[in-house]
């Protein structure tokens, strides 16, 4: 992982990939790593994710479509869309996953 070591003093996410996890209300912080060659099969969830690549490429398909995202690039998913990912080279990015808004309220 090439963060820096505050934020890999950060605790980890407890997921299927390597990420350290800052929790904010109504957003949870990811700083993810993903091996050359890993495949994130096809999913969706109630998040709506926005994330920025800082060090390889992501190939992600949303709804059929696929797009590569390079660093400093800017990717979206829109909540409960069917998406799937792919890292060709070792990637890490900083993913933002935004809790649907009636449950931002139920925790206000």
């Amino acid at each position: 992982m090439h963060f820096p070591s505050l934020l890999r003093q950060l605790p980890r996410f407890e997921g299927p990939f390597d990420a350290f996890e800052l929790k904010a209300a109504g957003c949870n912080v990811l700083f993810a790593s993903y091996p050359a060659g890993t495949v994130i099969p096809p999913h969706s969830h109630p998040t709506e994710n926005v994330g920025v690549i800082t060090q390889g490429e992501l190939l992600l398909v949303v709804d059929g479509v696929e797009a590569r995202y390079r660093v400093g690039d800017w990717y979206h998913v829109p909540a409960n869309a069917q998406h799937a990912a792919r890292f060709e080279t070792e990637t890490s990015e900083i993913e933002f996953w935004f809790a649907e808004p009636s449950a931002v309220e139920a925790a206000a």
